[in-house]
């Protein structure tokens, strides 16, 4: 299936990270500050009226990205974009724009309970907090620098992975050097601290129910047990593969499977692997390009593959067969996807500045039933011919 791109929007900044704000945790949030601070104004909580505002109007995007620290004069900055899905589009300017000097936030990940964002900039982590601007206009949800200064990610080199587990207790990091830190959040106490646990971390995620971390390099994915701080299993790559991205996915209630995209000599394939025995289940390949970006929506029943040549496709995780392709969706390699909370949509980013979200459509299911009808009666009238010829009684 194919798509224009007409639903696409180009903001100046080339993008590294993308994520969905968490509406209703985030207001529910603001109006908890707002009521401690002046307590004439009523504390809302979102309820269900509330609820069905927010899945109308009230979806917000966030994208993190830039130039870098020369002078190019493409800025570094975090984007805030509203999403209307009536239209299937994204604001056609930002909702806010924080910049960030000449500081790239190169990874980025968004607290799951609306706590704001951390984003690796080059040499340290930052907090980024949401906020509302006062004004008149309907969408005024902003970013602002926080004040709480994350010190145990304070110049420790440049991170290129950062995710939180569901509930957002606690917190991985990946670096570039090769180590890998889990920390309770938001107390920052240290569970986990492995200097060398691969030449360099690619990818994180936390299993469903938060018992393991998945931590991938090129030649390596290692388990840890988050309790015991512990790694419980080694998963090697074969001979031409290139582990590039890594997570855990709920198929059922008593199947959860890890997959791993993979780059290899034929294109892009996705491993998948039984998470109780850490055996390898099957291999597919599902692109013919190499995959430069991979997520799993949280109802698990789809897979979302970007490419280096920046095409989207939308995999049915039951028979692992492409369901939608969105052919060159961006213009340059997409850098970032991301399923909404709900699962029924996607956003993607690109190097090309622009971004993108895409309606993800089941498949109609009465093809079969159609064909069905017309058979039996196309045998109707040949039966019918028949006994008129007296071929049959």
């Amino acid at each position: 299936m194919a798509s224009t791109t007409s639903d696409r929007q180009q903001y100046g900044v080339p993008f590294y990270g993308a994520g969905w704000v968490p509406y209703n945790h985030v207001r529910s949030k603001l109006n908890s500050q707002q009521k401690s601070e002046e307590d004439d104004k009523e504390d809302k909580d979102p309820t269900q009226s509330e609820d069905d505002e927010i899945s109308t109007s009230r979806n917000y995007v966030v994208l993190a990205g830039g130039g870098g620290e020369g002078r190019s004069g493409i800025p570094n900055a975090i984007v805030v974009s509203h999403v209307d899905f009536a239209s299937n589009s994204l604001s056609g300017q930002p909702v806010a724009m924080l910049r960030t000097g000449s500081d790239l936030p190169y990874r980025m990940t968004v607290h799951p309970r609306g706590d704001g964002i951390i984003c690796a900039l080059q040499q340290s982590c930052r907090l980024f907090e949401w906020e509302e601007c006062e004004g008149n206009e309907v969408h005024k949800l902003s970013v602002k620098v926080s004040e709480k200064v994350v010190t145990q990610l304070e110049d420790v080199g440049q991170q290129l992975a950062l995710t939180f587990n569901s509930e957002g207790s606690e917190l991985a990091v990946g670096g570039e050097d090769g180590s890998l830190r889990v920390f309770k959040w938001p107390s920052m106490e240290i569970i986990l601290n492995e200097a060398q646990a691969h030449s360099s971390v690619k990818d994180l995620d936390f299993s469903c129910d938060g018992k393991f971390l998945v931590s991938l390099g090129s030649a390596l994915c290692r388990i840890w047990d988050v309790t015991s701080s512990k790694a419980v299993a080694s998963l090697p790559k074969g001979n031409d593969e290139i582990f590039a991205f890594c997570r855990f996915s709920q198929i059922n209630d008593n199947n959860p499977v890890l997959y791993i995209a993979a780059v290899t000599d034929h294109g892009g394939s996705i491993l998948t692997w039984n998470t109780t025995t850490w055996k390898r289940m099957c291999s597919n390949r599902v692109v013919r390009e190499a995959i430069s970006a991979f997520n799993v929506s949280a109802d698990g029943k789809f897979l979302a593959v970007g490419t280096v040549g920046g095409n989207v496709f939308i995999i049915d995780s039951s028979n692992m067969r492409v369901q939608m392709m969105v052919k060159k969706a961006h213009l340059g390699l997409v850098t970032a996807l991301t399923f909404s909370h709900d699962s029924r949509a996607l956003i993607s980013a690109s190097l090309d500045s622009s971004a993108r979200v895409t309606l993800i459509k089941e498949k109609k299911k009465s093809g079969g039933i159609s064909w069905m009808i017309i058979f039996m009666v196309l045998l109707a009238i040949a039966v019918y011919f028949m006994k008129e010829k007296g071929i049959i009684p």
